[in-house]
């Protein structure tokens, strides 16, 4: 059993004295994991960092087996991650999320060339909130609990949408939202690809991500947290407004 192709590298564990197991997240073979043989070497483990473009191919006898991986580096974005806090936090976050939500070996085409996308605009701290914010709402998309914001849920109106439902991601208007007022989420326009996307805006949009992330696809994933590397982005940027 054997592929080749590109991959995003997630994250990097030692295994035993000088090999390593990766995790790297691929657009055909989805996340995928195997054992970099020499991984903690001088030679390869510097190559190594979450966030690498790599080639990647995987080999193992059988199909259920973790299997092995040779590597080699296409472009590494080690240099724009540390380039600041934000973009470390940003690259942190991805990878972590990423590795998270997705099942091992589920292609995910679309989020992985988005993916792609947002990781190459590291160090560009003017775009990078914005990016990210649609990111996480193709991510929430891509597993099942994605948002309707495009009419309210109550009157079918496409006008004056304030608010969202907490509990089926649809988007609920200033005059459906009645009684319930107090209950529901609110919706800022950033989401809807309306007004300025300004920070402070993108951190209450995050809020509302947030709130799918973890009483929706973390609850259907065992219960387990959302890694705190989102937390501490969130903190970053909100460090901004």
């Amino acid at each position: 059993m054997e592929w080749r192709g590109e991959g995003i590298l997630l994250s990097v564990r030692r295994h035993g004295e000088s090999a390593a197991i990766i995790d790297v997240f691929t657009e055909a073979q989805g996340r995928h994991a195997g054992v970099v043989r020499g991984g903690a070497s001088r030679k390869i483990a510097p190559i190594l960092q979450p966030g690498a473009q790599l080639d990647v191919a995987w080999r193992a006898r059988l199909e259920d087996h973790i299997g092995v991986f040779s590597v080699d580096l296409v472009r590494s974005r080690a240099v724009q991650a540390m380039g600041g806090r934000l973009a470390l936090a940003g690259l942190n976050a991805v990878t972590a999320l990423i590795a998270f939500c997705l099942p091992e070996r589920e292609p995910h085409p679309p989020l992985y060339r988005r993916t792609m996308g947002l990781l190459d605009l590291l160090g560009q701290d003017d775009l990078w909130p914005l990016a990210y914010l649609r990111w996480e709402m193709a991510l929430l998309e891509e597993t099942g609990f994605g948002l309707d914001l495009s009419a309210c849920a109550v009157t079918g109106a496409t006008e004056g949408l304030e608010h969202v439902s907490p509990r089926t991601g649809r988007a609920v208007s200033r005059a459906g939202a009645g009684e319930w007022v107090d209950r529901l989420l609110p919706l800022p326009p950033v989401m809807r690809g309306q007004g300025e996307a300004g920070d402070a805006e993108i951190v209450a949009a995050l809020g509302v991500t947030g709130h799918f992330l973890t009483e929706k696809l973390a609850r259907s994933l065992g219960n387990r947290p959302v890694p705190q590397a989102r937390g501490r982005l969130i903190d970053e940027m909100a460090r901004r407004v």
